[in-house]
């Protein structure tokens, strides 16, 4: 996990990592052929009886896929779809195809599952094997006419209609590839893309890529959420003047960290890898009238969390509407 932090550090720039190029360049030399096998039919692609929706990146870490997932599940779920959802089911133990439920263990299944189970409002299924839950999600939900992969672009079994490519603030880091960059593909893999979300209002394509539609996304949120008791909520500005603490397990803690400060809340913050399996030891802070995390984290720690632990749930707006646009293209 050290090195993982120590690499991703140096994602932003140019320097250090340049003695991991020799790697970086075989990694992607390696992606560049197995995606030719597959576009030439030398590999197999397997399609499914209804359409596949994949919500991706290009870069390791999160950039903003889930919110983009669950919010194509609700919507398309209000304009008269049945949607479901498959996740490789990241941090989790399990391998084998298993649907999520909103109390589903994310030690065994991931957090972002079961996150997408309470948020999407529809079928969630995990497994290592993409394309086996994929198809076990639809043998157990046979009314499901759209499939939503959260992440998998690089997951090219699974044959798709669709990819969307989200791409935050970060951009593409120092453009390397892995592991001397932050980079899975090619930045202009994204010119193949069927559309593209930018997450945030200082997220930019370089100006040499060009081809697919763009969407913006914001993340809004607006009550606070008790960790262990989410029925009780509370005002951001009733914490104000008191001494906060903000932990962050996400891809771009800084994000969250910057919308504690627009509610006008200043807080010591405590950034821990993407994924970070939270222990009870590291929501303890002496002198913390309250604790705030975000939602993803939040769904590890309801057992453990201090009785003044918030999060933050936040709902993804996009512009123009993707839903309405995805809606079209199935249509078609």
């Amino acid at each position: 996990m050290e090195l993982s932090r120590a690499l991703a550090a140096g994602w932003s720039r140019r320097g250090a990592n340049a003695v991991l190029l020799p790697v970086a360049g075989l990694f992607a030399a390696l992606v560049a052929v197995r995606r030719a096998f597959y576009r030439r039919g030398w590999f197999k692609a397997e399609r499914l009886p209804v359409p596949v929706i994949v919500v991706g990146n290009i870069t390791a870490g999160g950039s903003g896929k889930t919110p983009v997932a669950i919010y194509l599940a609700r919507e398309l779920s209000r304009l008269g779809r049945r949607p479901g959802i498959v996740s490789r089911g990241y941090g989790g133990s399990g391998k084998d195809p298993r649907p999520v439920s909103c109390d589903s263990d994310p030690r065994d299944v991931g957090d972002e599952p079961v996150l997408l189970a309470r948020r999407g409002g529809c079928p969630v299924f995990v497994g290592h094997d993409r394309v086996a839950a994929a198809r076990a999600l639809l043998a157990g939900n046979p009314r499901c006419d759209v499939v939503i992969s959260d992440d998998g672009l690089q997951h090219l079994r699974l044959a798709r209609e669709m990819e969307i490519v989200v791409v935050d603030s970060r951009g593409f880091g120092n453009g390397w590839p892995l592991p001397a960059g932050p980079l899975r593909e090619c930045p202009h893999r994204i010119a193949t893309a069927d559309a593209v979300v930018l997450n945030g209002d200082s997220a930019a394509l370089p100006t040499d890529i060009a081809g697919p539609p763009v969407f913006r996304m914001s993340l809004a949120g607006a009550l606070l959420r008790n960790v262990r008791n989410p029925a009780r909520s509370c005002a951001p500005e009733n914490l104000r003047g008191l001494s906060l603490h903000a932990v962050a397990g996400i891809g771009e803690p800084e994000r969250f960290f910057r919308s504690i400060e627009q509610f006008g809340l200043r807080a010591a913050t405590h950034a821990f890898p993407d994924h970070h399996p939270f222990g009870a030891s590291d929501l303890v802070f002496d002198d913390a009238d309250a604790l705030l995390m975000t939602e993803k984290d939040a769904v590890k720690c309801g057992d453990f969390a201090p009785e003044n632990a918030w999060y933050l749930p936040v709902e993804a707006k996009l512009a123009p509407d993707l839903a309405e646009w995805v809606a079209a293209q199935l249509n078609r």
